[in-house]
């Protein structure tokens, strides 16, 4: 697969160049040695050309100098290996060099692969995962990429009124365009490891125009909703909490999740990442009167939001809550049978971004990354130079203190990405006229 002697520098320069999408890409020997694994230092060389956001083959043709039909396909075999992004919209195909959480691990993961060394990139991706530098750069901030989804069930009959559809794992999955599914990728991981646990593994749903995506480059099979729906209920039976895409529309994934295979409830765990998952509008509270102290909730709890403890009477044990961790999943609610757990709605409701560009956007203001964001194309020297600019703004006192002060981040975050959309279709424009004076 991939070839070492002389690719050093390749792979390091694909690193950094994954390392602008928001959820970074920080540098290890393990993750130096999974991409010398995935990719050739020709391929590594081709895919650090290829900007984080998602691109139209048609302007990459032109950016990159290359026919379009020749780089379509050298695009779509690195898609279909589970190392670029690929998806449709309005006919025309867009990719995207992905980071390796959210992208790469996944693709891989997601499904059973021969030619690969599958159990060495397993303990590879492992290692990189779990240690304190990935996890760190995966996560701050307080928009991460991953919300957790009420248990409709578990909600009282009188608050089923308040839960938005956006909040609704069936009504999610009965509006979608498309759905697809695949393994988990973190349990088949640890599969190969010999740790996973003995959850089902033919879980992850991918829904709309990622579903497109998965089905087209054979990570996932299609699945239609009624199927969708019925594997949603097997994992609420086997104790798995719901957790999907951090945006109110085109949802892009729903994935069932375990508290001890998990990358994401692991490290609110083991790692204090309180802010890997956003929690739902819902939060569990506890009936003391009605709890026997059976444990049954917090050797469920995906996150050890419970525990338990003696009784403040002295007269056995009871489930404690630590409300700050709770993901407002229901799992508890629906492990407990003496109803000692019922959830209720969080006092203040939880920010939901509306579509995954706002939802990237946030997530750059967060991280320091607006500027790899909006001039994100390595073969400009505009872009370069504006990105420059960018980055020094970023790490500037008065920028960091603007951007915590939430009105102004929603200012700036509306008026620059219009601005970066004005001067692209100027540039179009442009172009456009410079072709059609030449052609006269």
């Amino acid at each position: 697969m991939g070839h070492i002697a002389g690719g050093q520098r390749e792979y390091e320069l694909l690193r950094r160049r994954m390392d602008r999408n928001v959820s970074g890409t920080p540098d290890s020997p393990a993750v130096m040695r999974i991409l010398e694994i995935l990719y050739t230092p020709e391929e590594a060389a081709f895919a650090r050309r290829i900007p984080v956001m998602p691109t139209p083959v048609r302007k990459l043709s032109k950016s990159l100098g290359m026919p379009e039909d020749e780089l379509r396909d050298r695009l779509s075999d690195l898609a279909r290996r589970g190392l670029m992004f690929d998806f449709e919209r309005n006919g025309e195909r867009f990719y995207g060099l992905p980071p390796v959480l959210g992208g790469v691990f996944e693709y891989i993961m997601m499904r059973e692969r021969a030619g690969l060394p599958i159990e060495e990139l397993a303990r590879l991706f492992d290692e990189y995962m779990n240690s304190d530098g990935f996890m760190k750069a995966g996560f701050m901030g307080q928009t991460p990429f991953a919300r957790t989804y009420v248990r409709e069930e578990s909600l009282p009959e009188d608050d089923h009124a308040e839960i938005l559809d956006y909040e609704r794992v069936t009504r999610l999955v009965e509006t979608a365009s498309l759905i697809s599914i695949g393994l988990c990728s973190c349990r088949h991981k640890n599969s190969h490891l010999g740790k996973a646990c003995d959850r089902p593994q033919r879980t992850c749903l991918s829904l709309n125009t990622a579903a497109e995506s998965m089905i087209h480059g054979g990570i996932a099979e299609p699945i239609d909703a009624r199927g969708a729906l019925r594997v949603i209920d097997e994992c609420k039976a086997a104790g798995l909490a719901q957790i999907g895409d951090n945006v109110q529309h085109n949802i892009g994934f729903i994935c069932n999740c375990c508290r001890c295979c998990c990358i994401l409830t692991k490290g609110v765990r083991t790692m204090g990442l309180n802010h890997a998952i956003v929690s739902s509008n819902w939060v569990a509270e506890m009936d003391d009167a009605k709890c026997a102290g059976c444990g049954r909730c917090a050797e469920t709890c995906p996150v050890d939001a419970l525990g338990v403890a003696p009784a403040g009477n002295g007269n056995g044990k009871r489930a404690v809550l630590e409300q700050d961790l709770c993901l407002g999943c229901g799992v508890c609610e629906t492990r407990c049978n003496r109803g000692a757990i019922r959830m209720k709605p969080r006092p203040q409701k939880v920010f939901t971004p509306e579509t995954t560009f706002d939802m990237v956007g946030h997530m750059a203001i967060e991280r320091g990354k607006v500027s790899e964001i909006l001039f994100d194309d390595p073969e400009s020297l505009g872009h370069r130079a504006l990105g420059r600019f960018m980055g020094l703004l970023e790490k500037s006192p008065p920028w960091k203190a603007a951007m915590a002060v939430q009105p102004l981040r929603s200012a700036f975050l509306n008026t620059v990405f219009a601005f970066s959309k004005e001067v692209r279709q100027e540039r179009a424009t442009g172009r456009a006229a410079m072709e059609g004076r030449k052609k006269s």
